[in-house]
């Protein structure tokens, strides 16, 4: 048996869980099944190498399908799968800020609900745990259509020009945070710019991220909306507002000087 990441003391018979596993989702009543079972096996298998228990926190995010039937019938089942349900969709941000509030472990673990990822991949990331707050996956390769690897790569120019956030793949939905890294990270994004919000903060903090590749497939079902234009437009506003937020002195004009300014005038004055 393997020695819980970071010295973490084991989560036995505590109310926390040593790891939480957190999905948003949206109509994805027919990837659901698939998702809880890989999710809770993974959880068992890393439980039993960790020493870890786990819990799953599914946030539906206003589906339209039969999403929170299939989400009710789980929970039922299995006390370590939780759901959070919106009555009306607040966007992926919001969903996902939703389901890391919720989630109760010391180690805490996000993804899609898509089936893009082999979640048996964790162990990748918790390697990593014990040097560093957040462990970020990269899609190795990537296995998106062309359009949205173009989409990507701009992004992530963009990002890197004005954070100077030196991530390779930003929105890779395969990350896991230390409970500290996330509770002093204000996250107030409600569409898909969440992922670049969450690393541009965390720098910023001065917390550490590890870039780790994973492997990424097609979706199997349902549709992707990322690349939709209202998606994009509020991304582009998220990311204004938080430059605005973290460079003030660069986002708009100044109206008055600053206290060394005043100082260096009057120093000035009196030497003449």
């Amino acid at each position: 048996m393997m020695a819980a990441p970071g010295g973490w003391p084991t989560s036995r018979n505590t109310a926390a869980p040593g790891l939480s596993l957190v999905f948003p989702a949206f109509n994805e009543a027919e990837n659901l099944p698939a998702l809880l079972a890989s999710a809770t096996k993974t959880g068992e298998e890393l439980a039993a190498d960790f020493d870890l228990d786990f819990e799953v926190v599914i946030v539906d995010d206003g589906s339209r399908d039969r999403s929170a039937a299939v989400l009710r019938e789980w929970s039922l089942r299995d006390t370590r799968v939780r759901a959070v349900h919106h009555a009306t969709n607040r966007g992926y941000g919001a969903a996902l800020r939703a389901g890391l509030r919720e989630a109760r472990g010391r180690l805490v673990f996000f993804s899609d609900a898509d089936l893009q990822f082999d979640l048996a991949e964790i162990r990748r990331l918790l390697a990593h745990a014990d040097e560093f707050e957040i462990v970020a996956g990269y899609r190795a390769p990537r296995r998106d259509p062309w359009l949205r690897r173009a989409m990507a790569a701009v992004w992530g120019a963009l990002v890197r020009g004005l954070f100077d956030l030196q991530v390779r793949d930003i929105d890779c939905a395969f990350k896991i945070f230390r409970r500290e890294a996330l509770d002093a990270i204000p996250i107030e994004s409600i569409g898909a710019f969440v992922n670049t919000e969450i690393l541009v903060r965390a720098r910023a903090a001065g917390f550490r991220t590890k870039q780790v590749p994973v492997s990424h497939r097609r979706r199997r079902s349902g549709r992707q909306s990322g690349a939709h234009p209202r998606v994009i437009a509020r991304a582009l506003v998220e990311l204004a507002s938080l430059y605005g937020e973290l460079h003030p002195r660069a986002s708009r004009p100044r109206e008055t000087p600053t206290a060394r300014e005043v100082a260096g005038v009057r120093e000035l004055g009196a030497s003449r």
